[in-house]
């Protein structure tokens, strides 16, 4: 029998994490057509079927199941000598999966990407947008952007990017024949533009001042899924969005929106770096955490962006 590369263990790896032929050449990087001959390739060497497949649907076979008991602790073992010996190096090298939901690419992701990739160009930065509830470690990731630090157990959360606060904004257009609203209960009476997650959930406005708070779920003339849409809807006048401060200043100050219920909108905790605790932190991730650490320190000089400045076990 011929001894399966690593390549072929890691695949197989992905395959049965995964339960799919498609994620698994997504997370690979390769096509699904070349994951599949890995996979035929793999079993015809081991003379035993490792997956059941059809049209839909992937399943392990019982002899998948027990070389996975074997192979996937294995492969971990290699996974942490490699990055021991990583962590040697004067630069570490690799590649960093980062998921982040694309509210977060925009605000913490985006002002670190020049200063990561000048100060570690062996890295590669792998950034997945995705505003649904992934499963970090499951889906093959090295850490995960998060808005709570409330997390499942052992994980580790790290404060990253500045503090969140959503603005309530409207195009002169749309308040030229309608009133200003003064509380959030009156936003009823305006067209306002929704956000749906993934899930068909929509988001929650949610606004307070003194000891008074208040929630309110949207369900106006536009729902859509990402915040683009619904800034480009509001300067259109078609209604009132509900979105990042920092993503409508510029707008604001040349007019082309107009903020309203501005007391109303508190400020939050920013988002957080999410990673498995108890796993060997890669070098990878450790110089990503570096550079957001050192961000932070630059911010509280007056420079930018606010930062965590060490790692927190929730």
């Amino acid at each position: 029998m011929i001894r399966p590369s690593i390549t072929a263990l890691e695949t197989f790896v992905a395959v049965a994490r995964h339960r799919s032929f498609r994620k698994a050449a997504a997370e690979r990087g390769i096509s699904a057509s070349a994951l599949s001959h890995i996979i035929r390739d793999l079993e015809t060497s081991l003379g035993i079927r490792l997956f059941n497949r059809t049209n839909r649907t992937v399943r392990i076979t019982a002899a998948g199941e027990q070389f996975l008991h074997r192979v996937a602790p294995a492969l971990g073992e290699l996974t942490e000598a490699y990055e021991q010996i990583n962590t040697l190096r004067d630069k570490p090298r690799g590649t960093l999966r980062l998921n982040v939901p694309r509210s977060a690419a925009e605000l913490v992701i985006r002002p670190l990407l020049g200063r990561f990739m000048s100060e570690y160009p062996d890295i590669t930065l792998e950034v997945v947008t995705n505003d649904g509830l992934v499963d970090i470690v499951a889906a093959g990731f090295d850490a995960g952007i998060r808005i709570t630090e409330r997390l499942e157990q052992d994980m580790i959360a790290v404060p990253v990017g500045p503090q969140r606060r959503f603005a309530v904004v409207g195009a002169p257009s749309y308040f030229a024949d309608r009133s200003v609203p003064r509380h959030p209960g009156e936003l009823h009476n305006h067209a306002c533009i929704g956000r749906s997650y993934p899930s068909g959930v929509l988001r929650t406005w949610t606004f307070a001042k003194d000891a008074e708070t208040y929630e309110l779920t949207i369900r106006g003339p536009l729902i859509v899924d990402e915040h683009i849409l619904m800034l480009q809807g509001a300067l259109d006048g078609v209604g009132i969005a509900y979105v990042y401060e920092s993503l409508v200043e510029e707008y604001l100050r040349e007019g082309s929106l107009i903020r309203v219920l501005e007391d109303w909108c508190p400020i939050m905790p920013g988002f957080f770096l999410c990673y498995h605790g108890r796993r060997h932190i890669p070098a990878t991730l450790r110089a990503f955490i570096e550079v957001a650490r050192t961000a932070h320190h630059q911010n509280q000089d007056g420079l930018e962006g606010d930062f965590g400045t060490s790692p927190s076990r929730d």
